[in-house]
């Protein structure tokens, strides 16, 4: 098994391992193992952060950022946003890859699933999307907003749902933030819509 494969049997093994009732249909359409697509390797500012997020991964979720450290120069690490929609220093501390989906290694037209990595002291802006949607954090804390309702801390190994539509934000603080994202929807290929700040 190459080094990606290891990174998606290890990633659908600690979903199953938590055996949370939120997961399940995203795990039942996790895809079978089907030829991998070639993946044009890119990167950005944010991986920087990633071997911090190494140290500071609890043991639950350390073997999977560990693979992920290891492969990830083999990746193609995104963003969604612009420069005129986000500034420079949030692109300097953001960015995403995919592992399940219309991009990824693994092809998959119902569920994508990836990683997030965001640098300290960095605000996701509130955005929603269509696809209904599972954070779960790998290491590093951060604050989280969910509708219009407060902020709260989670923890690594946290699952946090964002239902279709729903408009949610992040926060960290000190460190940086790796997560394991899940989304799951007819339409893959929609993008996430960024609200308007508030007046």
């Amino acid at each position: 098994m190459n080094a990606i494969g290891n990174l998606v049997e290890q990633t659908r093994g600690l979903l199953g391992s938590l055996v949370a009732r939120p997961l399940a249909p995203f795990l039942a359409e996790w895809p079978g193992a089907t030829k991998q697509r070639r993946v044009q390797p890119s990167a950005l500012p944010v991986l920087r952060w990633l071997p911090e997020t190494a140290r500071d991964a609890p043991s639950v979720t350390a073997g999977l950022v560990s693979i992920l450290l290891q492969t990830a120069t083999s990746m193609a690490w995104r963003q969604t946003y612009t420069v005129t929609e986000v500034g420079a220093d949030f692109l300097e501390n953001y960015g995403w890859t995919e592992i399940i989906g219309q991009h990824g290694p693994l092809a998959s037209e119902s569920i994508a699933c990836g990683f997030l990595l965001l640098g300290p002291s960095t605000l996701y802006p509130r955005h929603r999307h269509e696809a209904d949607e599972i954070y779960l954090p790998l290491a590093g804390r951060a604050a989280w907003q969910r509708g219009d309702g407060r902020w709260r801390e989670q923890a690594p190994g946290s699952l946090i749902h964002h239902g279709s539509g729903e408009p949610h934000a992040m926060l960290t603080h000190s460190r940086p933030l790796l997560a394991l994202y899940l989304w799951r929807s007819a339409d893959l290929s929609q993008r996430s819509r960024l609200d308007a700040p508030p007046n």
